[in-house]
């Protein structure tokens, strides 16, 4: 894998997105770190988060309509609200055993399984009462 520089920009696209909980957008990273230095390019943030997610300093969540990144780089489940869009860890734990399971069926080798539940939050539920 190629050896990149931890550059400052690169600190400050981290930064933001260990800032939030929300699981930003690479727009929103884009504009939180815009109000910091507004030099920085959309280009420069898009092209820094491949590069933190293929290191594995990020997560990348790939969701139907939109990409959205976090720290949190352990195994583990996403909730996705369809109403407001919202997306937030399960706390449930991550089922190793369903890898494992798969790998037995298929005869892959099975690094890890990503799964995303869509549903309402309660949020949206209680303005749609």
């Amino acid at each position: 894998m190629k050896q990149h520089r931890n550059t400052r920009q690169r600190r400050l696209i981290l930064e933001a997105v260990c800032a939030r909980s929300d699981h930003p957008t690479a727009d929103q990273i884009y504009l939180d770190v815009r109000a910091v230095d507004k030099m920085i390019s959309r280009g420069t943030v898009y092209r820094n988060l491949n590069i933190l997610t293929h290191q594995g300093t990020l997560s990348h969540v790939k969701l139907p309509y939109t990409d959205r990144f976090e720290c949190n780089t352990r195994p583990h489940y996403h909730l996705h609200c369809t109403e407001c869009d919202a997306v937030s860890d399960v706390t449930v734990s991550y089922q190793s055993e369903l890898d494992k399971k798969v790998e037995d069926h298929t005869g892959y080798r099975i690094e890890r399984h990503r799964t995303i539940f869509e549903g309402i939050c309660p949020e949206c539920q209680k303005k749609k009462d």
